[in-house]
């Protein structure tokens, strides 16, 4: 065997040697630990934990760039596969780029993907052309989210979301509780002390588990760099503008930018003062609205 990082050599049935590339272990010749692998060593850490002490996890993923991250670690966490499926929420207004990316990553990462669309509210109407950006996130979004949990009854979802993309989400933990109405309680949040989690529910609630909780977005986009994760293209500046964060079509707006380039996306966020999520319409619709949400199951 090589280096046990990067490659395998295996001996076929007809007795060849194969060399079988694993990009997505880590090199175990590096002698120094840098901050991402003690980014990356944590939230390898929290996956384990939550596979060991969960029967029935899933793993939500946008196709975004924290998502894709996600599943890199995931398949790092577990010697090159997702165990668990992983769940899209289609509003029926994404990006036709996303769905793409959507197509190829199912086939690249060897995925066991679950599509769930709010068809009854999309029966009733609900969307962008009638109604607010909270009420469309929280129809097509959050009780989509339900009604998948309530027809899959898992017990632990993982998801990508980090302390420093909004104030809201600063308030999470590593393993953070929902009741069996999917709210989240964000003024009484369980300690965590010496990785001492929240593993058990009662019947009807989950627990968020959040491997990405420490991470900021320069260091998701030093990681992406390092590992050549695939992304899609949309977060790279084309005709002068970017996005930075994706979402719905008709409420998700890209930024005036050059960067073409992860070395330019790093130095242009190492000098902005713009949020990330500013692009974003359901977060500034009313006062408080992602904490509403949040509040009431939106991931």
């Amino acid at each position: 065997m090589t280096s046990i990082a990067r490659s395998l050599i295996i001996i076929t049935r007809e007795g060849r040697l194969v060399q079988m590339n694993r990009p997505y272990l880590t090199d175990m010749t590096q002698t120094t630990r840098t901050h991402l692998d003690d980014l990356e060593n944590q939230s390898i850490f929290i996956f384990r934990e939550a596979y060991h002490a969960f029967k029935n996890i899933a793993m939500p993923w946008s196709m975004g760039k924290d998502s894709n991250v996600l599943v890199w670690l995931a398949r790092k966490a577990f010697f090159g596969r997702v165990p668990f499926p992983v769940l899209h929420i289609d509003t029926t207004y994404e990006f036709p780029e996303m769905l793409e990316f959507r197509e190829w990553a199912k086939k690249h990462h060897n995925l066991n993907l679950i599509v769930k669309i709010n068809t009854e509210a999309r029966a009733r109407g609900i969307g962008y052309e009638t109604h607010d950006p909270v009420t469309v996130t929280h129809e097509l979004k959050t009780v989509a989210l339900q009604q998948v949990l309530a027809e899959y009854k898992w017990d632990a979802l993982i998801t990508g979301i980090r302390r420093d993309e909004d104030p809201t989400r600063a308030k999470e933990r590593y393993f953070s509780p929902r009741n069996a109405q999917f709210e989240w309680d964000y003024k009484d949040q369980p300690p965590e002390f010496w990785s001492q989690f929240v593993t058990t529910t009662a019947k009807g609630e989950h627990v968020r588990v959040q491997p990405l909780l420490d991470w900021t977005e320069v260091d998701i986009w030093r990681y992406i760099q390092r590992e050549n994760i695939p992304i899609p293209q949309m977060y790279f500046a084309r005709n002068g503008k970017r996005f930075r964060s994706l979402g719905c079509r008709p409420i998700t707006h890209p930024i005036e930018s050059t960067a073409s380039t992860i070395d330019e996306i790093i130095a242009e966020l190492e000098a902005t003062r713009t949020t990330e999520r500013a692009g974003r319409a359901q977060d500034h619709y009313e006062r408080n609205a992602m904490q509403k949400l949040r509040a009431k199951g939106f991931l």
